[in-house]
């Protein structure tokens, strides 16, 4: 019985501030109050395009009145108690961002006012008291604001202009990679927040509601579609980024492949409801576990790599002379033993491997391979001689030196290789470019 005085309660109040904002516009007052309470009404229909179209031409003629909007729409939002009322604000303030260009003072106020406590989509308070499926709708209500919340953190991308002939910098690779790996999970953020309004119960059911879900997933397209043409140019780059690059790359790539799952799940139920065309719908890249561990393992092998190479160029020579035990004196060019109690037996290996160095050190080394060499023979004589001997195949302990001959081939190496062979591609036959054996 309470419930049901609350609901009667809330319905009349709705309708007798409409009542009022219409009587108070047709007597010749046009405020911005008026026009938020007439376009919020508590009615089954959705949200008038004449009253965005009216906000508007409002901002463009006076810019600061986005600040008695902003006003106007925390004091509508916070004291209703009707799910209708909540809905239409909330799809209104939607509109409104989808339409004002980027750079605008109604944005610039509308942070203002999170910041400084005005307005408060994330945490929401709303509850409803207007529906015996109150529950239902709170929910929704709830996750609809936190979804514009995260909206209003997420940074534009902006689309660059650039040349094709002109070939991009590695510097400029490597600054465009760090800036979506900032922007990415963002957009991974909004994408999470669309997918949790998915409404339950008699919210499913509902034609407002139906109709603000249109708007939410057509935001979820746009994201989707650039997250997925944006996380290819960083795979890309994957292996020329820091170790902390790669590693949010990856963690950004492993998130893709659970979303994509929950996303498929999500655009069949939006389709069976018959929300928005079936064209509209971009299509699901659903990525395998398989990849996504063979990612893994190899990042973790090429670290692995990077991190051996790097131990490696320190000698176990160069470690052992840089010991606390030994200090080499530069002008003697010799080693000196400090005298200490805890001395080991590595000091005289060392020790003896100086003194042999010593030794040796007047000796001059003799060359691996020793060449006979005739005086008598000129260099045109053995340039002559190389060029008219005949190529053949000597045996493992012989050496010969050969001049290159490019038109020279094993016999029988290739059974199915013929002399002037041409690549015959659709209409005609191309003769083989040598630089490109493979025909590219």
């Amino acid at each position: 019985m309470q419930k049901r005085i609350r609901r009667i309660f809330t319905c009349a109040k709705e309708r007798a501030s409409v009542s009022y904002a219409k009587i108070a516009t047709n007597g010749g007052f046009c405020d911005i109050d008026f026009i938020i309470v007439k376009a919020t009404s508590p009615e089954d229909l959705p949200l008038p395009d004449r009253y965005v179209l009216e906000l508007l031409k409002i901002f463009s003629i006076s810019p600061s009145s986005s600040q008695a909007f902003l006003l106007s729409f925390t004091r509508r939002f916070g004291n209703t108690h009707s799910w209708r009322v909540a809905l239409k604000c909330l799809v209104l303030l939607h509109r409104l961002l989808r339409s004002v260009p980027n750079p605008s003072p109604f944005k610039a106020d509308l942070l203002w006012a999170r910041a400084n406590g005005l307005l408060s989509l994330y945490p929401c308070h709303f509850r409803d008291s207007s529906s015996a499926y109150s529950e239902d709708y709170t929910a929704f209500i709830r996750s609809y604001a936190h979804l514009l919340d995260e909206a209003m953190n997420c940074v534009p991308i902006q689309s660059q202009e650039i040349d094709e002939h002109e070939p991009e910098s590695f510097q400029k690779k490597m600054e465009e990679s760090g800036r979506m790996i900032e922007i990415l999970p963002q957009l991974q953020t909004v994408i999470d927040r669309a997918i949790s309004c998915w409404p339950t119960g008699a919210a499913a059911r509902s034609f407002i509601v139906q109709s603000a879900m249109k708007y939410v997933i057509r935001d979820s397209f746009t994201c989707y579609t650039t997250y997925r043409k944006e996380i290819v140019k960083v795979l890309d780059n994957l292996i020329q980024l820091p170790y902390r690059s790669s590693l949010a790359a990856f963690n950004i790539y492993k998130k893709a492949a659970i979303q994509a799952d929950q996303l498929c799940e999500f655009y069949g139920w939006c389709k069976t409801m018959g929300l928005c065309g079936l064209y509209e719908y971009p299509f699901i890249d659903r990525i395998p576990e398989i990849q996504i561990r063979a990612l893994e393992s190899f990042l973790d092998g090429m670290w692995q790599l990077t991190d051996q190479s790097s131990s490696s160029t320190v000698s176990p020579s160069v470690s052992t002379l840089m010991s606390p035990n030994l200090t080499e004196d530069y002008s003697d060019k010799q080693l000196i033993r400090l005298p200490e109690s805890g001395a080991t037996n590595n000091s005289g290996k060392v020790e003896k491997k100086v003194a042999v160095e010593e030794k040796t050190k007047g000796t001059e080394m003799e060359p691996l391979i020793q060449w006979v060499v005739d005086d008598n023979v000129g260099w045109e004589d053995l340039l002559e001689a190389s060029i008219n001997t005949i190529p053949s195949i000597t045996s493992r302990n012989s050496w010969q030196m050969q001049v290159y001959n490019p038109n020279y081939s094993l016999p029988s190496s290739n059974p199915f290789y013929k002399s002037g062979r041409t690549t015959t591609i659709a209409h005609g036959s191309y003769p083989i470019n040598p630089m490109y054996p493979w025909g590219l």
